[in-house]
């Protein structure tokens, strides 16, 4: 192999695979889809604590599996090598939502559909799932759930507690019940009939109930 052999490599021939056109093309629209991925996951996000790296993570995810799939569908051989290079890559951050699992794929199955020329299909697509989440989890429930943890000294003061209880509420289910000497701790599941919750003032404030709190919980955590 002399020095002109060099520049005739097949290494240097695929430069020329990818048009510049194209290139631009699947960045500019992999961005605009990342983006509103991101808008959507923003706008139905449940949690406690929203992190705006994981909405960034959809943007970046969206245009890498895209120009990655551009590279494979340009040569063959690059297809087999990704393959086996993707099969070792092991990803150890643990997801907590559910609904986080449905955004990473959406946001990979995005850039390999846009990668692979199907634009249409990658928007249209990406809008009419976007719409859906926006209808579903923003969906307002008329029985959301709450938790009343009550703290009674003696199984009378419970039988009241749970009496009173029973008259200012649609539904209540035990959840656990854990006792000891001189105390009793009850977590109650409640339906309120609207969003007044001063009967758990009165509530505490019974003879042998020590404390009783309530909180949010929609079967995923409590906040």
């Amino acid at each position: 192999m002399n020095f002109s052999d060099i520049f005739k490599s097949s290494f240097l021939e695929n430069v020329s695979a990818v048009s510049v056109l194209d290139m631009l093309l699947t960045i500019v629209l992999s961005f605009g889809l990342g983006l509103f991925i991101f808008l959507i996951y923003k706008k139905t996000y449940r949690g406690v604590m929203y992190s705006a790296g994981f909405g960034t993570t959809l943007i970046a995810l969206t245009m890498i599996t895209s120009i990655v799939i551009l590279a494979v569908t340009s040569n063959v051989v690059l297809s087999l090598g990704m393959v086996g290079a993707l099969s070792i890559v092991r990803f150890r951050t643990a997801i907590k939502d559910p609904l986080d699992i449905a955004f990473l794929f959406w946001a990979i199955g995005a850039g390999i559909i846009l990668a692979a020329g199907m634009i249409p299909l990658a928007v249209i697509g990406s809008v009419c799932i976007g719409l859906i989440l926006l209808v579903f989890v923003n969906r307002k429930s008329h029985t959301h759930p709450y938790m009343v943890v009550l703290n009674c000294v003696n199984h009378d003061a419970e039988v009241r507690a749970r009496e009173f209880l029973a008259k200012h509420v649609t539904r209540t289910t035990i959840k656990s019940k854990s006792a000891v000497k001189g105390a009793i701790e009850m977590n109650i599941e409640v339906r309120l009939k609207t969003d007044d919750t001063d009967f758990v003032n009165t509530l505490s404030e019974m003879p042998g109930v020590n404390s009783a709190v309530i909180v949010s919980y929609n079967g995923d955590f409590m906040g």
